[in-house]
């Protein structure tokens, strides 16, 4: 399988490059707006590859493209894809509404995996509050996540995710709350969501089931990147063999 990688000079991308290159895939295009023209393998740390970076994604040509980037450079990306009919992995967070409608009609062209995350252990996770949701209808709902002080966007797509399966398992209309102040009185449909940021922190998702006298916390952390890397990796060794286009997530990867 012939994979390329967008956004190779960030800090997903190079961890890509890297475990692509120990999984025995050829890396065969970097595309990057940053450090363009300097060997992909080398800006990865694995020596090497003879594949330069470029800012150029109209000369994509392989069987697979991982993104981790942003969203208006994989908007410009997944063009192209559509155009050539290239399989997509895509990782980036912070869509538009419109971006997200937008990413479904050009995967009619293409097969594309879409996920704001692509760690095995969290795609559980949502599984795990798919269940408790459903018999945890009438507890109260709050969602807190943890990342770096570098992350862009707040909340995460993984705890706006969270958030969906809980309003769509819960079976009662929810809303959400970004952050509370003054007064405030919690009302039974909503689900708090709260984002926290610092430090050096990977990522850290945990979910409160409040009732009275009793709570459930769920969560899941990650303490390096490997996690995010290696199953977006796993997803494009599956979706390679994918030949009808259209938009899946890592359940179809995991067979969920």
């Amino acid at each position: 399988m012939r994979i390329a990688v967008h956004g190779a000079a960030g800090r997903m991308g190079r961890l890509v490059i890297k475990n692509a290159v120990e999984e025995g895939l050829e890396v065969v295009q970097a595309f990057d707006v940053s450090r363009v023209g300097e060997d992909a393998g080398e800006v990865a740390g694995v020596g090497r590859l003879g594949v330069p970076i470029s800012s150029n994604v109209e000369e994509l040509s392989c069987d697979v493209v991982v993104d981790f980037s942003v969203p208006s450079a994989t908007m410009k990306l997944l063009k192209v894809c559509s155009e050539k009919g290239i399989k997509a992995v895509v990782g980036t967070t912070g869509f538009s509404d419109e971006q997200r409608e937008r990413i479904g009609e050009l995967a009619s062209s293409t097969p594309v995996v879409l996920s704001p995350n692509f760690s095995v252990g969290v795609n559980i996770f949502w599984k795990a509050l798919e269940m408790l949701a459903e018999k945890l209808s009438d507890y109260d709902m709050e969602i807190v996540e943890i990342h770096h002080r570098f992350k862009r966007d707040a909340p995460s797509g993984t705890a706006l995710k969270a958030g969906e399966v809980l309003k769509d398992a819960a079976g009662k209309d929810r809303r959400f709350v970004f952050g509370r102040e003054g007064e405030s009185l919690r009302s039974d449909e909503e689900i708090g969501i709260f984002a926290v940021r610092g430090g050096d922190v990977v990522g850290e998702h945990t979910v409160f089931f409040i009732g009275f006298g009793e709570r459930i916390e769920l969560t899941h952390r990650a303490w390096n990147r490997e996690a995010f890397s290696r199953g977006a990796i796993r997803a494009a060794k599956w979706i390679a063999k994918v030949d009808k286009p259209g938009l899946y997530s890592m359940n179809d990867v995991l067979g969920i």
